[in-house]
């Protein structure tokens, strides 16, 4: 089997306060915004997403959902200062950026089964699959209007980076998806789906407030490499969580990736490593694939044909075979590429400093 490669190991410090008044602001400035563009839909579908983003319960009652962790907003706020221009002018941005993101969160959720998100139900499970795939659809040609009625050259080219960057979302979920049914995926095969599928929206994010300010290509691309690596990190840490997060702070079952035989980059890395826990993994899971087609549940497991102590044997299997830790280690290395980019282009030395504080509560967060 192949060695898996090394990664740094350096932890990052991260300025709790300075990020959340960098998310706290993308929420203030974007959310509006976002909220008047899905008020545009055609009923039923904007109550739908109203609940999807949290701003109402299952029964159309007003909830004090904030709609996720806002990274991207407030990327693209930063992305436009550090071109030299308002914090305002990437709004449009952001709102279009956070438009696909939820588009794609909608299609995943009823792709993979997943049930919960934010500690409530999927669109799909309390509206139906229907309704999660038209509002998600809506939601994706509403982001692409949000920039394109602005009438700029700017906001033209905005509009092609963020549709090549979803065209790369939808590459990378359909590699996610066909490889839960492959038996073996290699370390660099899962970092090219995970660059697709993260890495590639979180770099748009990061540039599209740049170019809608006029900034040049090169000064997007460079931006666009630091999003990308920071995207990779952030989906290092999500696999992490998406085996060994907690449901309280994650708002998913617990061994979420598990239960839908993801092959996450804690799997291919324990896969890859070699030794017996990583020699007992592979029987496991290769068991689970026949299981999986029998389509028939063990006794006294769960809906997907295995217990709880089942799922808790593989993770520990994982982890034994160095999964866990190579994987928190490539979360960091990646995270220090994407800080490295940043050296390339000169922006005002706050916006650079709020681009790392950024990247270093990415690489710690919990959920």
């Amino acid at each position: 089997m192949p060695t898996v490669p090394s990664a740094d190991t350096t932890a990052p410090a991260v300025d709790v306060a300075d990020v959340t008044a960098l998310l706290e602001r993308g929420r203030a400035l974007a959310m509006p915004e976002l909220r008047a563009a899905v008020a545009r839909l055609a009923p039923p579908m904007d109550t739908v997403a109203a609940y999807h983003f949290g701003w109402i319960d299952a029964e159309g009652r007003p909830a004090a959902g904030d709609g996720g962790k806002a990274v991207r907003p407030a990327l693209a706020l930063l992305s436009a200062e550090a071109a030299g221009v308002a914090a305002e002018v990437g709004v449009p941005g952001a709102v279009a950026v956070e438009l696909v993101h939820n588009f794609s969160l909608l299609h995943d959720d009823l792709m993979d089964g997943d049930e919960q998100r934010r500690h409530r139900d999927t669109v799909w499970k309390v509206h139906g699959p229907a309704q999660a795939i038209l509002v998600g659809d809506a939601l994706f040609a509403l982001a692409n209007e949000v920039l394109l009625e602005l009438g700029t050259v700017e906001a033209g080219r905005a509009t092609r980076r963020l549709t090549t960057a979803s065209r790369k979302l939808i590459d990378g979920q359909a590699q996610d998806i066909s490889y839960e049914h492959r038996e073996r995926v290699s370390v660099e095969e899962c970092l090219e789906m995970e660059g697709n599928k993260t890495g590639a929206l979180l770099a748009c994010a990061v540039s599209i407030g740049a170019v809608l300010g006029g900034a040049d290509d090169r000064t997007a691309d460079v931006l666009e490499a630091y999003g990308y690596h920071l995207g990779l990190a952030f989906q290092a840490v999500d696999d992490l969580l998406g085996i060994w997060g907690d449901p309280e702070s994650t708002g998913k079952q617990t061994w979420s990736d598990l239960r839908q035989r993801k092959k996450s980059l804690p799997v291919v890395a324990a896969l890859a490593a070699g030794g017996p826990a990583s020699e007992r993994l592979a029987e496991l899971l290769a068991a689970d694939a026949v299981t999986e087609s029998d389509d028939q549940p063990a006794a006294g497991g769960d809906s997907d044909g295995f217990t709880e102590a089942e799922f808790a044997t593989r993770a520990a299997l994982i982890e034994e075979a160095g999964g866990r830790t190579w994987t928190e280690a490539e979360a960091r290395r990646q995270h220090a590429v994407a800080v490295r980019a940043l050296d390339a282009i000169d922006m005002p030395d706050r916006v650079r400093a709020q681009l790392v504080a950024l990247a270093d509560f990415v690489v710690v967060r919990t959920r």
